[in-house]
């Protein structure tokens, strides 16, 4: 892409638009900060742009005429979270998506699924990019999968860098059969001299 090519993409699009295309492909909040960077434009104008987000959204503000006025709000929401920006299904919403996933997620977890989903049980709370680096490979499809099953949930957001760190579910543990991951069977026997390490820090 050539700078001629971004300018006028750009140049094209509103603010607002420009926040929203970046905030629908992030997986972990953006801040303010990393917003007007991309867009190339001050932070208070990103912050004023957000709020209208917001506000628009929450079905509040100007409709297309100009006018202001009580509207539904929107399936989704803009949530300011660890610093940072990220779009969310409206809580009002999440018994209808839950039902959706239920009747379209396969019983059986992938491989994959199941490797990530080892990987956060023994090391969590852990954010995307740590499960990454074990598994030397994208899991961001294989997380929002364990999200939506309920097997995983988003426990915290690092302090320094404001990534979601994520952590078993009750629903996991129930399933398992156990009471608290303390009681999860230790996998140093079974791996390599010097791996003890990919259990949890507590076990």
């Amino acid at each position: 892409m050539t700078d001629e090519t971004l300018a006028a993409a750009r140049a094209a699009h509103t603010l607002q638009q420009q926040l929203e295309a970046l905030l629908i492909v992030a997986d972990e909040p953006l801040s303010a900060m990393a917003l007007a960077t991309a867009c190339d434009v001050p932070v208070r104008e990103v912050r004023k742009a957000l709020a209208a987000l917001v506000a628009d959204y929450d079905g509040a503000g100007p409709s297309a005429n100009g006018a202001d006025e009580s509207r539904q709000p929107r399936g989704f929401e803009l949530r300011e979270v660890a610093g940072g920006y990220r779009f969310y299904v409206r809580e009002s919403l999440d018994p209808v998506v839950e039902d959706f996933v239920q009747q379209q997620t396969p019983a059986k977890l992938s491989q994959a699924a199941l490797e990530t989903l080892a990987v956060i049980a023994y090391r969590q709370p852990v954010s995307r990019g740590a499960i990454a680096s074990i598994r030397a490979v994208n899991v961001d499809s294989v997380v929002r999968t364990l999200l939506a099953r309920g097997l995983v949930e988003e426990v915290a957001h690092d302090a320094e860098t404001g990534a979601i760190l994520y952590g078993t579910s009750e629903q996991l543990l129930a399933h398992l059969g156990i009471g608290d991951i303390s009681e999860l069977p230790s996998v140093a026997p079974l791996l390599d001299d010097g791996s003890e390490g990919f259990e949890h820090e507590s076990l």
